[in-house]
């Protein structure tokens, strides 16, 4: 059962200026420790553009899709640091939330179901796009 579908589409010549004005403001407010790991890792050129901007764009993306599948925006307790992007062992990218996102997930799933997050980011420059999609199994 689907429970909420996001996407998001981020321009990272955006991100790469936000980063250059803001630096450590912009990322302590919006991004996790795990997150700020994954993406201080690249380093230069991807191509076109910097690396590490496109890793941050594509992240800022799927918080985006995700505030949006959750139905509520980042509004009622919900805020950037909420959701973080892990990956799982295979590789896959999902969605970890906390605080007032978690509170969010919790209340629209339905009693004896187990919510899913799946994650899609990919980047073209100059955007970056993330789809997301909440679902419910059986526990």
């Amino acid at each position: 059962m689907i429970l909420g579908i996001g996407n998001d589409l981020t321009d990272i010549r955006r991100v790469e200026q936000t980063l250059e004005r803001f630096g450590e403001r912009f990322i302590d407010r919006c991004f996790t420790p795990t997150e700020r790991t994954k993406s201080e890792r690249r380093v230069g050129k991807g191509g076109k553009y910097d690396a590490r901007a496109g890793s941050y764009a594509k992240r800022f993306a799927a918080k985006e899709a995700c505030a949006k599948a959750l139905g509520t925006g980042f509004r009622n307790g919900v805020f950037w640091r909420d959701m973080g992007v892990v990956n799982l062992p295979s590789g896959q990218p999902t969605m970890a939330l906390t605080g007032g996102a978690l509170d969010r997930l919790k209340a629209i799933t339905p009693k004896g179901m187990v919510a899913r997050i799946h994650v899609t980011l990919t980047d073209e420059y100059p955007l970056a796009e993330a789809f997301v999609v909440i679902s419910a199994e059986p526990e």
